[in-house]
């Protein structure tokens, strides 16, 4: 029997207790307890409802009917390991590789993004023959001791860089090394890849990988600049290497134009390897790597198998497809286009009221909304956005902070955000920024007066 609900203080005392202390909760001093969710809500033990702006893994709305009796349905039939043949993995695959180009059309299904991270650098290492790796500056690219090493969000607190790994700038025009008034952005960041691989060729080391997410997440919502990727693997490729796109965060038709993240740099760039982990599996544990049919061989000529107990068994698979159905029957590609381009036009008409808003860039129902101190030093505002955040929450509005500063505002809420959510969201900051803003003049007249 499952015990009665427990107040808010007991299950936060049995956390601090039981659960290691290295596994943060959101808004610490005044954690949330949900007990359940629908759509793009979120609702907690007192049957208060939140909305959710952050949690990009309920893809397609949390709890979502269609995916929760896929679910059900294969639960009360089978699940089992892929060493069987079973429908939903090869009726998967092929829905998967419909939706990306043509050459990446082998598939590994895994349990999370990390696993999926993992394979995809040792198929990177296993084809190329080569070791080193290199990444984008405050990158995360998972938990497993091979990502921690790859993602400078992590190892610069931990035991640093390795010798193998070397970290490119992030391709940023807000606050980058090239910005928005640079004659030639995207080949001067990719000049920055060419001349890390040439100082790696004068000290004997070879090129195994480019490694990427499509859109850095954590480095602060970044939106590479098009073209940006084409003259990085041209570079990478030359050296021997492949580049690996990390669709994690953002596959899976958020972006809007495009299904893939990486589609948003043109027609004629294709990696070699690409991680889907997060919403393919609507809050499921479900990952996959795509790859071409030369890196498979590779990795397969070592005549070591490659077997994941629960990776691509049939409930997997049968939610998989449950989410791919979902994003194609409520048309939520060309929603988050929709929904996406309202709210950033939203926010930039706030920024035009609020100097503390910096930048607002994004695509789709990906957005980051920069907050700074100062227009002309582009200051990260981290105290301001960490304060903006609460009280949002108090607002019943749930929104988290991303980037090496903490002060941009990560919206990548599940997909069917809808335009009055956006509205209700701008409206909230719109009032709390000039609360802020009086206040702070408020202060500054005190100050003023006892001098």
């Amino acid at each position: 029997m499952r015990p009665a609900q427990r107040s808010h203080h007991e299950t936060l005392a049995l956390r601090q207790q039981l659960i290691g202390s290295s596994c943060k909760l959101f808004f610490s001093h005044d954690p949330v307890k949900i007990v359940k969710a629908k759509g793009q809500y979120m609702y907690d033990e007192n049957g208060r409802q939140y909305l959710d702006c952050i949690n990009n893994v309920a893809h397609v709305g949390h709890c979502h009917p269609d995916v929760v009796k896929a679910a059900h349905e294969q639960n009360q039939l089978l699940n089992t390991n892929s060493r069987y043949l079973h429908d939903n993995l090869v009726d998967y695959a092929k829905r998967l590789s419909e939706t990306l180009p043509e050459k990446l059309c082998t598939f590994y299904f895994l349990n999370s993004g990390s696993e999926a991270n993992d394979l995809a650098l040792r198929m990177a290492r296993q084809y190329t023959k080569h070791e080193d790796v290199i990444v984008l500056d405050h990158a995360y690219h998972g938990h497993l001791t091979s990502l921690i090493d790859i993602s400078p969000y992590k190892f610069q607190n931990l035991e640093g860089q390795k010798e193998w790994v070397h970290v490119a700038p992030v391709p940023d025009t807000y606050r980058g090394l090239y910005r928005e008034d640079h004659e030639d952005s995207v080949t001067a960041y990719a000049n920055e890849v060419e001349n890390i691989i040439e100082q790696a060729h004068k000290k004997g080391r070879k090129i195994a990988a480019f490694f990427a997410e499509s859109l850095p997440s954590v480095g602060g919502q970044i939106i590479p600049p098009a073209g940006y990727f084409q003259k990085v693997a041209e570079h990478v490729r030359k050296a021997g290497g492949v580049f690996i796109a990390d669709e994690i965060q953002v596959g899976f038709g958020r972006v809007g134009k495009h299904f893939w993240a990486f589609q948003l740099q043109g027609e004629d760039f294709i990696p070699d390897i690409v991680t889907m982990g997060k919403p393919i599996g609507n809050g499921h544990p479900l990952a996959c790597v795509a790859t071409t049919k030369q890196i498979a061989e590779a990795f397969a000529a070592t005549g070591v198998e490659y077997f994941n107990t629960f990776g691509g068994n049939p409930v997997s698979c049968a939610i998989g497809l449950a989410v791919l159905d979902v994003i194609e029957k409520e048309h939520l590609q060309a929603h988050a286009t929709e929904v996406g381009n309202f709210l950033m036009k939203l926010f930039k008409e706030l920024k035009t009221k609020h100097l503390i808003i910096g930048d607002v860039r994004g695509s789709g129902l990906f957005i980051g909304v920069d907050l700074i101190k100062d227009q002309a030093e582009r200051t990260p505002a981290t105290a301001e956005a960490e304060y903006l955040i609460t009280r949002l929450k108090e607002e019943y509005i749930l929104l988290s902070t991303d980037g090496p500063g903490r002060n941009v505002l990560k919206f990548k809420p599940p997909m069917c955000f809808n335009m009055e959510d956006a509205k209700l969201v701008v409206d909230t900051i719109d009032r709390l920024l000039t609360d802020m803003e009086e206040q702070r003049l408020n202060q500054d007249k005190t100050s003023t007066c006892s001098t």
